[in-house]
């Protein structure tokens, strides 16, 4: 028989048919084989493309707010200017103090940690630019709080989540961005990336056992679906990619990068974390049923899990459709007040792309629920001897 170990929290031995466990494994190979091949393929050359493109002569400085004051406008004495006392941390002035001018509505205030441009005049002068108030330490204490609320509900499986996380973006950083930006196929890029986070995600998470590798290629079969779907869509509702401004950034610095492929790209990777959730959860579902009877046989399984993914479709996709709304609001806004009618709104590709993003990627959770359910129940229904089983997601 075929055995799979969970090296988390607590082993997991699950007994099935052999043939079914090989044919399985032997699809999480061909899809590993795959995705290597794809990462070889369009791996990123690491060419030099400048290290400052903007202009802005690197990061910018933190500095401290160490006065703040209404005066005169050194352009026109008539006007009142904010003028602003700093120390910068790091660079050339470093440690010196510093002053320029804000407008009277700058939000600076003296205390304040705050991110500059300095650059040196002809004359040796220093010329500020204000850039942004410096959140580090805020973000910082909000991620020990994640990872410690993690960790003291998870345990293991919460440490396995925590490296997939990470894991994750070291894939988006080191490979997904400098491939898009040596203009790839976006969306080939977004595949493999797609597909490697999500063998090296779920297999962190859950273990290496085989009701992971059915979660693993139910997300990798409902992502393709998404991506079908997507591209269907975006091009026959001839979407562009150009309504984010920030393609016309990257354009204007030199990027040859489609919009549109970029736009196919986000749908894809903004899809893997929630068809994630919901095979894991059909999959675990499945284990939990022939746990509770171990008679039951795969069209029993399949039966009653499907039941349990419906209830769980329902409340995933709002919270998808509450998500992009979320993020729309401003916009939305903007139509209502403009006085425009929902149709009128909905058809602009700014909204466009938004109701396309919500509902390709509903179809594909809608997709991932028989998918995932078929896989568990085919590799656990062909027994009708009791399996040492535990929940995927358990500890």
């Amino acid at each position: 028989m075929a055995h799979a170990h969970d090296h988390g929290a607590g082993q997991l031995d699950v007994d099935v048919a052999d043939h079914v466990g090989k044919r399985m494994w032997a699809a999480v190979a061909v899809c590993l084989v795959a995705v290597l091949v794809g990462l070889v393929a369009l791996w990123p050359s690491g060419s030099d493309r400048g290290d400052d493109p903007l202009g802005l002569d690197g990061d910018p400085v933190p500095a401290t707010v160490i006065s703040e004051a209404v005066e005169p406008c050194s352009y026109d004495p008539l006007l009142g200017c904010r003028q602003i006392g700093l120390i910068p941390g790091s660079g050339a002035f470093e440690g010196e103090r510093l002053t320029f001018e804000q407008p009277l509505a700058s939000p600076i205030r003296d205390g304040d940690a705050i991110l500059v441009d300095i650059s040196a005049q002809d004359g040796g002068d220093p010329l500020i630019f204000f850039y942004d108030f410096e959140r580090s330490t805020p973000l910082l204490l909000l991620l020990l709080v994640f990872v410690t609320a993690i960790i003291v509900l998870g345990r293991w499986r919460g440490a396995g989540a925590l490296a997939g996380l990470a894991a994750s973006l070291v894939v988006i950083v080191v490979f997904l961005l400098p491939a898009l930006l040596e203009g790839a196929n976006a969306v080939a890029v977004a595949l493999v990336a797609s597909g490697a986070i999500a063998f090296i995600a779920l297999f962190l998470a859950h273990g290496f056992n085989l009701a992971t590798a059915a979660a693993l290629l139910a997300s990798i079969a409902s992502l393709a679906i998404t991506a079908v779907l997507a591209w269907l869509f975006v091009v026959t509702s001839k979407l562009t990619g150009l309504a984010d401004e920030t393609v016309g950034y990257l354009g204007a610095l030199g990027n040859e990068i489609n919009p549109q492929g970029l736009l196919l790209a986000g749908v894809v990777i903004g899809s893997l974390g929630v068809l994630d959730d919901v095979t894991v959860t059909q999959v675990s579902a499945v284990w939990e049923l022939k746990h509770a009877k171990p008679d039951a046989d795969f069209a029993e399984l399949y039966s009653r899990a499907v039941r349990i993914g419906r209830d769980h479709i329902s409340s995933t996709v709002n919270t998808l459709f509450l998500a992009y709304a979320g993020a729309s609001l401003p916009l939305l806004l903007l139509f209502r007040e403009a006085g425009q009618s929902l149709s009128s709104a909905a058809t602009r590709e700014v909204v466009a792309v938004e109701i396309v993003r919500a509902l390709v990627g509903s179809i594909g959770l809608v997709a991932s629920v028989p998918i995932s359910t078929a896989l568990a129940a085919a590799a656990l229904g062909t027994r009708s001897s009791p399996p040492r089983v535990e929940p995927l997601a358990s500890e």
